[in-house]
């Protein structure tokens, strides 16, 4: 070992050891030196330990803020097959029989029930898909058929035939719609 790699000793101790012989000086010198080197690696193991424990943590957290946003999914979906038959049964009746005196209190129900369905949707995030008069958004409308129109843009949606929904910024369902194409 050259001059410049050994460690400094102060004089006290250059004193202690000068009755050592320098090969075992070598030897405990080197020893020590791989042992600084074992120490150095397992603190750099411990720093990346620590940060993708960090790592596991913040994905952790992230999971179950999503968990707590989206755990409706599931029933969303199926409670907007209920919201559809609701509307094409509203949608059902005439206008004639809207006005009987009869059936008045039961459409009024109806229409009362859709609304309080709205209103549980936005609670929970759930919110309806703007389409008719806008582009078509492959992202969430989905064309079901092409329709010829001079009055419209080609690409633009000219009719929703099913509603389309989003939960907090995630498709729920997309807006089955009738696109507008070029006449032939």
């Amino acid at each position: 070992m050259s001059d410049e790699t050994k460690p400094q000793a102060d004089p006290a101790v250059e004193a202690e050891l000068a009755g050592v012989p320098e090969e075992l000086l070598e030897k405990e010198t080197d020893a020590l030196a791989r042992l600084r080197e074992d120490l150095d690696a397992a603190k750099q193991e411990v720093l990346y330990a620590k940060a993708e424990t960090q790592n596991v943590r913040r994905r952790l957290e992230k999971d179950i803020a999503d968990a707590r946003v989206y755990a409706a999914t599931g029933f969303a979906r199926d409670i907007l097959s209920v919201s559809d038959n609701l509307s094409r049964a509203l949608d059902a009746i005439p206008l004639d029989l809207r006005e009987d005196e009869q059936l008045k209190s039961l459409v009024a129900g109806l229409e009362a029930t859709g609304r309080e369905l709205e209103k549980v949707f936005g609670l929970h995030g759930i919110t309806r898909i703007a389409a008719t008069g806008l582009p078509l958004d492959p992202n969430q409308h989905q064309a079901m058929l092409e329709v010829p129109s001079n009055d419209a843009e080609p690409g633009t949606v000219l009719q929703e035939l099913q509603a389309g929904y989003m939960i907090k910024d995630r498709l729920l369902r997309p807006a089955m719609v009738a696109v507008a194409k070029k006449p032939d």
